[in-house]
């Protein structure tokens, strides 16, 4: 089975080390796993922006495997990455296993009113808002309730550790934790 490894990981300073660790922690529990900065060989396409082009190589690579695995540790604010969201979206809409991991174990809301720049305040029924008065969610949940939605609908696994600052981009136990819930899964059949 492959599995695309969705997250901001090709963002980080050993991009390629991580995506090769990911790699070789797929092919023990028996998996494939494909990191989006790997080549395509039809990537090359004359006149197509950079932009485009990693664009079309990660949708390639997605609609080629069987599965995904998200990191949705919040990435530059409160939220996963945006385009790691899409390609979950992206992979449940076709159909396929989706599993998510988090090492910030903390609810969504927590972080977020944590970034509120004004104080945050509670509305006549209690809800918080934020500083131009707009609702937070508060479902106890990781991320917003689509992400979480959709593991779940798909019947996967999010995964919530919490994982000291220092290490949040190089712990990959819940990474693995999500990988033997998908090798389980197949043996189940």
């Amino acid at each position: 089975m492959k599995v695309y490894l969705a997250g901001p990981d090709v963002f980080l300073p050993n991009a390629t080390e991580m995506g090769e660790a990911k790699k070789r922690l797929c092919a023990r529990h028996g998996l494939e796993g494909v990191f989006p900065a790997d080549p395509r060989p039809e990537e090359v396409e004359p006149g197509v922006p950079l932009w485009y082009a990693i664009y079309r190589r990660n949708e390639a690579h997605m609609r080629a495997c069987d599965a995904l695995v998200a990191n949705l540790t919040p990435f530059r604010g409160p939220s996963a990455d945006p385009g790691t969201v899409y390609e979950l979206g992206f992979m449940r809409a076709l159909g396929r296993p989706v599993l998510g991991y988090t090492n910030d174990a903390a609810d969504f809301t927590t972080r977020t009113l944590g970034l509120v720049p004004a104080p945050a305040a509670r509305n006549a029924a209690g809800r918080w808002l934020d500083g131009q008065g707009m609702a937070l969610e508060n479902h106890g949940l990781a991320d917003n309730l689509m992400i979480e939605g959709g593991i779940r609908a798909a019947n996967g696994l999010l995964v919530r550790r919490d994982v000291p600052e220092a290490e949040r981009w190089s712990d990959l136990a819940a990474f693995e934790d999500c990988l033997q819930a998908l090798a389980a899964s197949l043996r189940r059949g």
